[in-house]
């Protein structure tokens, strides 16, 4: 007998991942109709349209095909060349055999230095992994954490739905705290202790808490001294910090900056909180989410524990070798003087500014539909609404509603969580600005309509 579905783990069955759930199928179902979908519901850079940064792709081409250094002199700029023979041979053996389970040693000290010039801190390439994306390395923290059914991980809400269903997987417990919707998607203290205290109260062992900065579905970007107050929380109450920092290039606001939980607890001295801090070429500029690249970096963890790290990744060998080229190339722009300077930072320049123009775009128009409100996109690539719904009615309904009558495809503020008696859904900014432009004009329209049919 075949398989059957009460085969299957009730973790898996439990499982559930709202970016790409019931409407997105639906989506897709409409599209093979004839329907145009505008999908927004992901943030998937270059399926939307954002060009590839041509340094990253003219070094990867040359890694993958190294033959094309001596076929095509002069197709590519020295520094790329450069840059693919120094790759070649840090790697020894190319990008067709697996490196050391931690990643290509060289790269790792590429990476240790980007956070030094970032942060003016010291940093160790042998606390660096190189991961398929963040998201791998998020999974394998968590498995490392939740050691029992009763263990525990604080995590945002709204939150990405990666730290939710990771931990149903892994069968611990989740532990949500509410981000202050009032004081533009803040942590705040208070709301902090009582998720905690009521967690406690319910026999749950809490290992870490989770923080996504710049926030994904929130757009918000964390102060330095909000920062603080959540190193200080954590140290206080013997909790690991996992900061989520994939959207550190993407800041719009004036005023505003990319702050690392690294920086500042260091800054701070703090040395018995265990921190956890990850980054992705799938984000910022780079928008390469196939490509799978990524890192994390340990502060303040046991030798004993490291060693059970590396134990996970060895499991799976290493990262893919494409990834880590690209982390490389992430961490390791061209500089003023080089030959692909000027080309990659008008890219770079180009693709910043189109993410500010959307951000400001979709925010002013969603603010002018009477019954949705939204606060400033800070950072990251998304907005998170609240929507007025009537009566009896849900965001799921909304949203499903909203994707048969006009095509866009965005995700209900139930598959990120949200205060109780409240409805939001989740937008990208990624399509191109007439397309915003587009989408604020039809969600108007619909929203004006759907109200006044129910």
């Amino acid at each position: 007998m075949s398989i059957q579905i009460k085969d299957v783990s009730a973790a898996v069955l439990a499982t559930e991942y709202a970016v790409r759930g019931p409407i997105v199928d639906r989506a897709q179902e409409l599209e093979k109709q004839g329907r145009e979908i505008i999908y927004c519901n992901i943030g998937n850079p270059q399926s939307l349209g954002q060009r590839p940064i041509t340094w990253l792709r003219q070094i990867l081409a040359l890694c993958e095909y190294p033959a094309l250094m001596e076929t095509a002199p002069g197709v590519f700029p020295a520094d790329a060349v450069e840059t693919a023979r120094m790759i070649l041979t840090g790697s020894q053996y190319g990008l067709g055999a697996y490196s050391e389970s931690k990643g290509v040693r060289f790269i790792r000290e590429a990476v240790a230095d980007f956070i030094r010039q970032r942060d003016g801190i010291d940093a160790d390439p042998e606390a660096i992994f190189l991961t398929d994306g963040a998201s791998k390395g998020v999974q394998m923290i968590l498995n490392l954490l939740l050691a029992s059914p009763a263990d525990g991980i604080m995590i945002p809400i709204p939150q990405y739905p990666l730290y939710s269903a990771t931990i149903t997987l892994y069968e611990g417990r989740i532990v949500p705290y509410y981000l202050d919707e009032a004081n533009h998607w803040k942590l705040n203290r208070s709301m902090l202790e009582e998720s905690l205290r009521a967690a406690r109260a319910q026999g749950t062992k809490v290992k870490a808490i989770c923080v996504i900065n710049p926030g994904n579905p929130t757009g918000a970007v964390l102060d330095e001294k909000n920062i603080v107050m959540i190193l200080e929380f954590a140290r206080q109450n013997g909790l690991a910090v996992l900061a989520d920092e994939v959207y550190q290039e993407d800041i719009y606001l004036p005023g505003l900056k990319f702050v690392s939980f690294a920086r500042v607890l260091e800054a701070r001295k703090i040395k018995d909180v265990s921190l956890f801090s990850f980054h992705s070429c799938s984000k910022g500029v780079l928008g390469e989410c196939g490509v799978r690249g990524g890192y994390f970096e340990c502060r303040n963890v046991p030798a004993e524990v490291a060693a059970q790290i590396l134990k996970l990744q060895s499991v799976s060998l290493c990262s893919n070798l494409a990834g880590q080229v690209a982390t490389y190339a992430m961490v390791r722009p061209p500089q003023p003087g080089d030959p692909s300077y000027e080309l990659y930072n008008r890219e770079k320049t180009a693709i910043l500014e189109e993410m500010k123009t959307r951000a400001s775009v979709l925010v002013e128009g969603l603010n002018q539909i009477d019954g949705i409100t939204c606060n400033a996109i800070a950072g990251a690539m998304y907005a998170f609404p609240r929507i007025t719904l009537p009566a009896g009615k849900s965001d799921e309904d909304y949203c499903l509603a909203l994707l048969e009558e006009t095509g866009i495809c965005v995700v209900p503020g139930t598959g990120f969580g949200q205060v109780e008696g409240t409805a939001h859904l989740r937008t990208t900014i990624l399509p191109p600005t007439e397309k915003i432009r587009q989408v604020v004009e039809m969600l108007s329209a619909f929203h004006r309509a759907y109200v006044k049919s129910k």
